[in-house]
């Protein structure tokens, strides 16, 4: 185990919290005008970014030697960090589609798999580590 790592994905956990709270925020509200579903978008994003980081320096501290998003998202979930592998790699395939938040049709689509599916699987990840800080 590696003492500056574990502080490291504490440290990045506590921003992963944050950003996951700002979400939450966001997607609690009924009606969004374009720039807010652009706002949550980039919230989305930046959790999602945050969340695959925090699970890659847990991993490390670990003794895993992860380097890039997917090769992190299946390490996770071999030792179940998250429950649904396939959806973290089609989270991970849809961060193209997030870029493109400026096209209505893809923004629509975009909040409603951050609604619908994404945004559960955030809150798993987040429950699990929270475990793992305590």
């Amino acid at each position: 185990m590696n003492p500056t790592g574990d502080t490291r994905w504490k440290q990045r956990f506590q921003n992963l919290e944050k950003a996951y709270l700002s979400l939450e925020k966001a997607l609690s509200k009924n009606s969004l005008s374009e720039l807010e579903r652009a706002g949550l978008i980039k919230i989305y994003e930046l959790t999602f970014e945050l969340a695959w980081k925090t699970l890659k320096n847990y991993l490390e501290d670990q003794a895993i030697a992860v380097k890039y998003p997917r090769e992190t998202i299946k390490e996770a979930f071999k030792y179940e960090l998250i429950e649904d592998g396939e959806l973290w790699l089609e989270m991970l395939g849809n961060r193209n589609l997030m870029v493109h938040a400026y096209d209505e049709a893809r923004a629509m689509q975009a909040h409603k798999l951050i609604t619908e599916k994404y945004f559960k699987a955030l809150k798993q990840v987040i429950e699990k580590l929270r475990d793992k800080d305590e």
